[in-house]
């Protein structure tokens, strides 16, 4: 058995990590490619969120890129040319494996995540982006849904995401021109939470990151899952479940939040909710 950490038996290729103050750094590590995500970084990428999730220290993971892009979207001919004279079996595994981690893993994962878009953002990057938490653009990142002026579609769940996340008109608008745009107005868009000046990016993500620690992991966690599965639920069974989830998450919280923020706010009078957290080390 290795004396190793998760991370530490990570092979660091194609995805490099990093904890740092609670912090996991997972860096798209493809720069030469504009890190376009193909079959490595789909594999490393699983591994990578089963160590981050067994690994305590980390509390929140933030997804970027190394060099001047986020991810330029699905290496074109690593991940379609040459998988075409692949046996059918080892595609459906590249795709099962593709949309385990940016879909059903990623979304519904363990901790907060954030997407710290640093350059280029296009195509199947949207997947990653999407399916993280929250997201801070630099504002001059370039974004675009080119797939149209390849004379192919937005595929994968590229569309699914895109329209979970945006608007009709925005998001038709971009799918159907192909046209670019910059963090500035994907902030507008609802796209990405922040943009702001490049060499301001870290310092914003770290804040925001640090403000998701603050919160009561189990509460947080639910809340995540609650959002993710209530969207696609009706009224009712929306009732019926978010109230199974507030049980189940107070009954899971080794905490005891709900009590200890009920009781500071009504007995102690020492908690305003909106203003702050109650005192998590009471």
């Amino acid at each position: 058995m290795s004396d190793k950490s998760p991370i530490e038996q990570l092979p660091q290729q194609n995805v490099l990590v990093k904890v740092e103050d609670g912090i996991a750094w997972v860096t798209l590590n493809r720069p030469s490619k504009r890190n376009a995500i193909n079959p490595g970084i789909v594999y490393e990428m699983c591994d990578v969120l089963d160590a981050i999730e067994l690994t305590e220290e980390a509390k929140c993971v933030v997804f970027s890129g190394s060099g001047d892009a986020f991810s330029a979207g699905q290496d074109l001919k690593e991940y379609f040319r040459e998988m075409e004279k692949a046996h059918p079996a080892m595609r459906e595994r590249l795709q099962r494996a593709n949309s385990m981690w940016q879909w059903r893993r990623l979304m519904h994962f363990s901790k907060p995540t954030i997407a710290m878009v640093n350059g280029w953002c296009f195509g199947g990057a949207f997947q990653l982006l999407c399916a993280c938490d929250l997201a801070v653009a630099d504002e001059d990142a370039s974004f675009g849904l080119s797939e149209i002026n390849w004379g192919i579609i937005p595929a994968g769940i590229v569309t699914k995401s895109v329209a979970m996340a945006l608007s009709q008109r925005a998001a038709l608008y971009y799918i159907l021109t192909g046209d670019t745009f910059d963090g500035r107005e994907a902030a507008k868009i609802g796209l990405v939470n922040f943009a702001v000046p490049k060499d301001q990016l870290q310092a914003k993500t770290i804040t925001l990151a640090k403000k998701l620690m603050e919160k009561n992991p189990v509460v947080l966690r639910a809340c995540k899952s609650a959002y993710h599965y209530v969207r696609e639920m009706s009224w009712d069974a929306s009732a019926e479940y978010l109230g199974a989830k507030l049980d189940q998450s107070k009954l899971r919280d080794p905490e005891r939040g709900a009590v200890k923020g009920m009781s500071q706010f009504l007995d102690e009078k020492s908690y305003r909710p909106g203003l702050g957290n109650y005192r998590r080390e009471d």
